[in-house]
Formats: structure tokens, sequence, C-alpha cells
């Protein structure tokens, strides 16, 4: 983390402290995490705005077209789709590139 920062004093769950205690740097850990769940809400919202409704049962259909995907796609798939993501964002920084369906 760099630039201006706030300290805090949180009280956590048991189970969630033994878990950040292996972080090397619990901070940056829940930095991480608070983020992550900062830009869900934003989806999220945009999602809202556009006129589509995120529900438990979109979430559940969601999740089962993934796992027949995992399924279904051997690795060697896999590995082709992320060489032509790194292809096409010109490198391996996993910076966001343009692909189609595999």
């Amino acid at each position: 983390m760099t630039g201006a920062v706030r300290k805090l004093s949180i009280s956590v769950p048991p189970d969630v402290a033994e878990r950040l205690e292996r972080e090397p740097n619990a901070s940056a850990f829940l930095v991480h995490a608070a983020r992550a769940l900062m830009r869900r809400e934003a989806l999220d919202a945009e999602l809202a705005h556009q006129g589509i409704a995120v529900t438990e049962d979109g979430i559940t259909r969601a999740r089962a077209a993934r796992a027949a995907v995992d399924v279904a796609w051997p690795p060697e798939r896999y590995q082709a789709v992320r060489e032509r993501v790194r292809h096409a964002a010109g490198g391996d920084d996993g910076a966001a590139g343009r692909v189609t369906a595999a």
C-alpha cells in the first residue's frame, strides 16, 4: 500500500483472526478483499442501472453453467484461451484484452 492510509482497530471472529495471522501483510490482504467486494458492488449497481437483476436463481444457474464448462473443457483448451488473452493483451502482465469464444 502506498499513499495516505488510516490506521483502524477492528474486531473479527476467531476463524478470521486465524486466517489473518497466516498472512505476511494482513493489512494488504484486507485491502485486497475489501476492494474486490467494492468492485462487485459497483458491478451489481451498474447491472441494476442497466435493468439487469442479479438473483440467487440466476447466480445458481450461472454457477451450474460454469461447472458444465469446467467438465467439458480439457485443460489444453483453458491453456489455449489463456495464451490468446495474453497475446491480445500484448504480454504476460495479465492485462485485459478482447478474446473471442473458443
